[in-house]
């Protein structure tokens, strides 16, 4: 039986699956790589300060997550395929490695900020 999330450990295990999805897939990775030029490794701990404001409401990540998705849309747009392989990949990475409440929430919160943010990008275009 599946764990739930539980800890920033969880997180990053999650963050770690989940990237790897996603640099392994030729529709989305350019993003990161060419675009964003994401040094992954140094992005780890910011991507789990993130979801743990978000799941645990720690107040570990105190900047704007929304100003660096725009500068990149303006570089790249952001497309809709970009946001529905970013959520596959992210409930999949959530599914494959914890069931429970935590992560039934973090999946909802990422359909959340998924949304919010294809709406404010698109109000920019």
């Amino acid at each position: 039986m599946k764990k739930d999330i539980e800890s920033r450990d969880d997180l990053l295990l999650l963050i770690k699956g989940f990237y790897k999805k996603l640099l392994a897939d030729d529709s989305i990775n350019y993003i990161f790589t060419d675009v964003a030029k994401i040094n992954i490794e140094h992005h780890f701990p910011v991507l789990v300060n993130f979801w743990d404001t978000i799941l645990f409401q720690s107040g570990t990540y105190q900047k704007n997550a929304i100003q660096p998705h725009i500068a990149l849309h303006q570089k790249s747009p952001l497309e809709k395929h970009h946001f529905e392989t970013w959520l596959r990949y992210f409930k999949e990475s959530v599914d494959e490695l914890f069931a429970g409440d935590n992560a039934f929430i973090i999946k909802e919160r990422a359909v959340s900020i998924a949304t919010v943010m294809q709406i404010k990008l698109k109000q920019l275009s």
